[in-house]
């Protein structure tokens, strides 16, 4: 990982290589972290220090240090300290779809409020979560998920039956967007793609991965974006070649999605920080 040589640095972000659909950091903030925004990604985490409070559902979350936070796919918030100490934190970003290769096409399960004090979760993340940071392997990475996909289930009483939908379909609508992030997809597409109509098989993409389509999309475009700028792009040919419009409109959706400009989020990715 890296992290901003400076100690006078009050805020910085480390951030772990990413390892089959799961990326993870540690981070450390005083006052505002993050502008309310949404990613379609399980978003799960562990405060280490300080109180760490965000707007989520309507209400505002603390969260302190040995809670477990797990925020659903495509649910907004932000991020900010409770107290002039700041706060830090270790957080997994993890793709539905992974958590759906163990659940087997059943409902995703969503934990009522973001933090948590159930000592399955807790067990189960501290895997994934390694104090050292050290990069796991892909199968003791597989291994962490399966059980942190059981342990979720549990803590939310998501139930053994699969909900109503076609979950092959809206699997192979995945597919087809992510082999085709970088191109125009319609709907008529997904639907020649999965022979399921549109209207249902968005139905079913969003009760199985937890997002739309295009959310979806938009998501491994950012993706894209994020690695482009970390290899040099500029921000204007990295929007391009991630399949966006231009440069703002990349920009727009990078902002909702993180909370954060792409520069800044670069400054901090890139071990700079900020004053």
């Amino acid at each position: 990982m890296k992290r901003a040589p400076t100690p006078a640095r009050s805020d910085w972000v480390k951030c772990a290589e990413p390892v089959q659909g799961v990326e993870r950091i540690e981070a450390s903030f005083k006052g505002k972290a993050y502008a309310m925004h949404r990613h379609d990604t399980y978003a799960i985490g562990r405060t280490l220090a300080g109180v760490q409070r965000f707007s989520y559902r309507r209400g505002q979350r603390d969260s302190l240090p040995g809670n477990t936070m797990i925020l659903h796919p495509d649910e907004a918030h932000d991020g900010q300290a409770g107290t002039d100490a700041g706060f830090r934190y270790r957080m997994l970003y993890i793709e539905p779809a992974l958590l759906q290769d163990v659940l087997g096409g059943r409902a995703l399960p969503f934990i009522e409020g973001g933090v948590s004090t159930d000592s399955r979760l807790a067990a189960a993340t501290s895997a994934l979560l390694p104090h050292d940071c050290h990069p796991l392997e892909a199968l003791e990475q597989s291994e962490a998920l399966a059980e942190l996909a059981h342990a979720l289930a549990a803590a939310a009483g998501t139930p053994a039956q699969r909900p109503k939908g076609d979950f092959l379909a809206a699997r192979r609508a995945r597919d087809y967007l992510q082999a085709h992030c970088t191109h125009a997809v319609t709907l008529a597409q997904l639907e020649a793609a999965t022979g399921r109509d549109r209207w249902s098989l968005s139905h079913d993409f969003r009760v199985f991965y937890g997002t739309s389509p295009y959310r979806y999309l938009t998501m491994r475009r950012l993706e894209r974006v994020r690695r482009l700028l970390l290899a040099g792009s500029t921000l204007a040919s990295a929007a391009m070649a991630a399949g966006f419009a231009d440069q703002s409109h990349m920009t727009r959706h990078f902002l909702k999605t993180h909370g954060l400009t792409p520069g800044r989020w670069l400054r901090y990715a890139s071990g700079i920080g900020q004053d």
